[in-house]
């Protein structure tokens, strides 16, 4: 059996985000995973990539234009006298407005979606990206944490 061809996604910068004080979801803990990796020695049997950064573009290939343009727009500054819209797209108390949150989508949608072309490219037999699998992202809204929904993006790519 030859030897399996993984290639490991990371951008330092997801580790900096924060859903607030309270909330469970925790990117920091994608930080600690990647210090363990390069700890135990684990890269040294990957390929290391800074993934690309997924495009409004992007992520309209599952998500509708709206909701991704609100995304982009959204900042804990601006979301006040916004309810309707807040509302509209489920963005609260599970699924919070944080600074950075579009960069965070775009950094482990990014992840994911090159790692579907590279597995469709033949470059690699596995990618890692420990920070998508964000899932539970509907066409229209967040829900479960999740905002983008990395997996249908990247299911997409790997179809064609």
């Amino acid at each position: 059996m030859s030897k399996k061809r993984v290639a490991y996604f990371y951008d330092e910068d997801v580790g900096n985000f924060h859903y607030g004080p309270n909330h469970p979801m925790k990117p920091h803990r994608l930080t600690l995973t990647h210090n363990l990796v390069f700890n135990y020695d684990l890269h040294k049997k990957m390929e290391v990539y800074k993934p690309y950064r997924a495009t409004y573009h992007d992520m309209c290939r599952f998500h509708s234009s709206d909701y991704i343009q609100f995304l982009r727009r959204v900042t804990p500054q601006n979301t006040g006298g916004q309810n309707k819209v807040v509302n509209n797209f489920n963005v609260g108390e599970d699924c919070p407005v944080f600074a950075g949150l579009f960069d965070f989508c775009s950094i482990y949608t990014g992840a994911s979606l090159e790692g579907a072309v590279r597995l469709n490219q033949g470059v690699c037999d596995i990618a890692v990206n420990w920070a998508g699998g964000l899932h539970h992202a509907k066409k229209c809204e967040a829900s479960g944490f999740c905002y983008v929904n990395d997996i249908v993006v990247a299911i997409l790519e790997l179809l064609k």
